[in-house]
């Protein structure tokens, strides 16, 4: 047996819109975000889940709410879905942050920040954890891009320094099985 996965990044924030990295601050969707995250519900039904697990940070949750809120599907919220803690650069210009990106691979960010190695290893927990409870099921995760890249390199072998330095390309969901 396996489970399936899909995996979704949060919908669009007014962060991403004002070129801010939100890292571990709050962040809201944008009004394209609200309207995304709606289309999410539609382009992927509650009924083909047996659960959604989100991060913890608003603006993941907002997303599945927003998706599936009307519905019956269990969504649980766990903090090790978290986006990389960015430290001092949380809020700062994402034109710095990507600057530094390949330094913080399994170098924290300064001011108590987490390295990008940090959110693998804090992903890979959350596999083991979706292994044991939905074997046999269909599972929604919505996370952070730092996730994206964490389960690309666990799932399919992308070294994490190319993973940090591509750039973005948003697709509508990545789909894995994990066995």
């Amino acid at each position: 047996m396996s489970v399936e996965l899909v995996y979704e990044t949060h919908s669009i924030t007014e962060d991403n819109e004002a070129g801010v990295a939100t890292g571990w601050l709050r962040g809201r969707l944008s009004e394209e975000g609200r309207r995304l995250a709606v289309e999410l519900g539609r382009r992927r039904p509650a009924g083909g889940f047996a659960a959604v697990y989100t991060s913890d940070l608003a603006r993941a949750v907002e997303t599945a709410e927003l998706a599936y809120g009307g519905t019956d599907v269990p969504r649980h919220a766990d903090a090790r879905l978290r986006e990389c803690d960015y430290g001092r650069l949380n809020g700062g210009p994402v034109a710095d942050l990507e600057r530094v990106r390949l330094d913080h691979v399994d170098v924290p960010f300064p001011g108590g920040g987490q390295s990008y190695r940090d959110v693998v290893d804090a992903t890979a927990d959350v596999l083991r954890d979706l292994r044991r409870d939905h074997e046999g099921e269909r599972v929604l995760l919505i996370a952070h891009s730092a996730n994206r890249w964490a389960l690309q390199h666990l799932l399919d072998g992308v070294p994490l320094e190319q993973l940090v330095t591509a750039p973005f390309a948003w697709q509508p969901g990545w789909d894995w099985t994990l066995a």
